[in-house]
């Protein structure tokens, strides 16, 4: 061997020997004077992933969970609404249901029991004859140029008894106002000359009154009323009144009248006269149809 390859030969082993010593980590390189760092624990691959799938189902969860409680809510209140219709429903059913019984089982109109017909009548069979007896009703008349609605009130002990009456006379002609409009009045005491099951006799006495812009009349008043059994529940009826001065009135109307229990149905016709300083403008006598309904007890 030569000399220059034993020089290189031994330079190399002086190298390595000496070197200091190397640490064996994988990918650093070792340096004593270098502060050691954290490091972060190795993770599998696809842990990320996971990670953050569990997130997205989280959200999902709780946007579910609030989707349910929102649902909830509204099913919740869709019951209580459902319950209450239920509830208002019945009890107007009832209301009804017990205003038709009580129609139907009281009022003057009830004939004889048929299975004891010596039995003595009660109450309710005495008809016009009743000890003590109560009438409300109210009837419209269309007539010419105008509406005439009328109300009365009345009630019968025996043979005595109170009328009372208000009609609303009203144009409807072209050029009507509400001046043109007139009210009368009546207040009656009556006296029953005939009373029977099926048939009342009135006569009647008070006064009458008539609203006038700027001014109110009131006369005296005289009238006669009758009421009779036709057939069953159906009526005639037929009043008849009069107010010689200040001004001068005649009122006739004569009807049927249909009791259903408590409830009548009436329709006839009526003729009313007004002196022409106090009668709507466009309206003389006045001869109408007239209907409408009531209650008698």
């Amino acid at each position: 061997m030569s000399f220059p390859k034993v020089v290189l030969g031994g330079g190399l082993l002086a190298g390595l020997l000496a070197a200091p010593p190397a640490e064996a980590r994988f990918g650093k390189r070792s340096d004593s004077n270098e502060t050691s760092k954290p490091v972060h624990k190795a993770s599998a691959i696809g842990a990320n992933d996971e990670a953050s799938k569990k997130e997205d189902e989280n959200q999902n969860r709780s946007s579910k969970t609030t989707t349910v409680s929102s649902t909830d809510d509204c099913c919740s209140a869709s019951a209580s609404d459902d319950a209450a219709a239920i509830i208002l429903g019945a009890v107007f059913e009832l209301l009804f249901r017990g205003m038709g019984e009580a129609i139907a089982a009281t009022g003057t109109h009830h004939g004889h029991d048929i299975d004891a017909p010596d039995a003595p009548p009660e109450r309710n069979s005495l008809r016009h004859a009743v000890p003590f007896s109560f009438r409300a009703g109210v009837l419209a008349s269309p007539v010419e140029g105008g509406m005439g609605v009328d109300f009365d009130v009345g009630w019968d002990l025996r043979q005595f008894g109170v009328d009372l009456r208000m009609s609303r006379l009203m144009g409807t002609g072209a050029g009507a106002s509400s001046s043109d409009a007139r009210t009368l009045g009546e207040m009656h005491v009556t006296y029953s000359p005939l009373v029977r099951e099926d048939l009342r006799m009135r006569a009647e006495a008070g006064v009458s009154t008539v609203d006038l812009p700027g001014r109110v009349y009131v006369g005296p008043s005289l009238g006669m009323s009758v009421e009779a059994c036709v057939l069953g529940p159906l009526d005639v009826e037929a009043r008849f009144q009069v107010t010689p001065f200040p001004y001068r009135q005649m009122d006739v109307r004569a009807g049927l009248a249909l009791h259903l229990g408590s409830l009548m149905l009436r329709g006839g016709a009526r003729s009313l006269y007004l002196d022409s300083e106090v009668r709507p403008v466009g309206q003389d006598r006045s001869f109408a149809p007239e209907f409408g309904m009531g209650f008698t007890f």
